[in-house]
C-alpha cells in the first residue's frame, strides 16, 4: 500500500528517531539550512501515524534552525514497527548507492554556472567542482611540489626553467 497522505505538520509535534544511525554534521546542517533558504522544503519528511521521524531528520533540523513552524509530511501508516526501522535505514543507504554520470554532471554544473546560480548550494566541494568543471590543475598544467603551473596555448616550457 502507498501513501495516502500529505500534510504541512508542526515542526514540534515531530519525535526524531531516538535509534537513527545517520550522522549530521553541523557543516552538513548548514548545506541544508542554505538549501532550505533556496529551494524551500520541496521533499517531505516521512513520519508515521505517531508523528515519529523516518525520512528527514537533517532537514527538520535545519528547517527547525531556520524558524519553520511546519513542514510538509507524508505519513508512511501501513508500515509494521520492523519496516519503519529498516526503512530508516534502506532510504539513506540505498541514496549512497547511486552514481553520477559525471559527463551529464558537468554539462549540467557548466550550464548552472553559466546562469550564474550557485553552486556551492548543491553540497559539492569546491574540488570536486573545480574537478568536475575541468579547472583542476592535472587537466591543463604540470603539478610540481612547488604549487600548480598552468600554461595557455600549449606553450612548450623546458623543465629546467621552471625549476631554476
Amino acid at each position: 500500500m502507498n501513501t495516502q497522505k500529505l500534510e504541512q505538520v508542526p515542526i514540534d509535534k515531530l519525535v526524531p528517531y531516538a535509534r537513527n544511525a545517520r550522522t549530521h554534521s553541523k557543516e552538513q546542517i548548514a548545506q541544508l539550512r542554505a538549501s532550505l533558504r533556496e529551494f524551500g522544503f520541496v521533499s517531505p519528511a516521512v513520519i508515521d501515524a505517531d508523528y515519529n521521524i523516518l525520512v528527514g531528520h537533517g532537514r527538520i533540523t535545519a528547517a527547525r534552525e531556520e524558524g519553520y513552524e511546519t513542514v510538509p509530511c507524508v505519513f508512511a501508516e501501513n508500515l509494521t514497527e520492523a519496516q519503519k526501522r529498516a526503512y530508516i535505514l534502506a532510504d539513506n543507504q540505498l541514496a549512497l548507492n547511486a552514481g553520477w554520470d559525471e559527463e551529464m554532471l558537468s554539462v549540467e554544473l557548466s550550464d548552472l554556472q553559466d546562469q550564474s546560480f550557485d553552486l556551492s548550494l548543491l553540497g559539492f566541494d569546491a574540488s570536486e567542482l573545480d574537478k568536475l568543471l575541468g579547472k583542476d590543475c592535472l587537466s591543463h598544467a604540470l603539478f610540481l611540489p612547488a604549487g600548480c603551473y598552468e600554461f595557455s596555448n600549449f606553450d612548450l616550457i623546458h623543465i629546467g626553467h621552471l625549476l631554476s
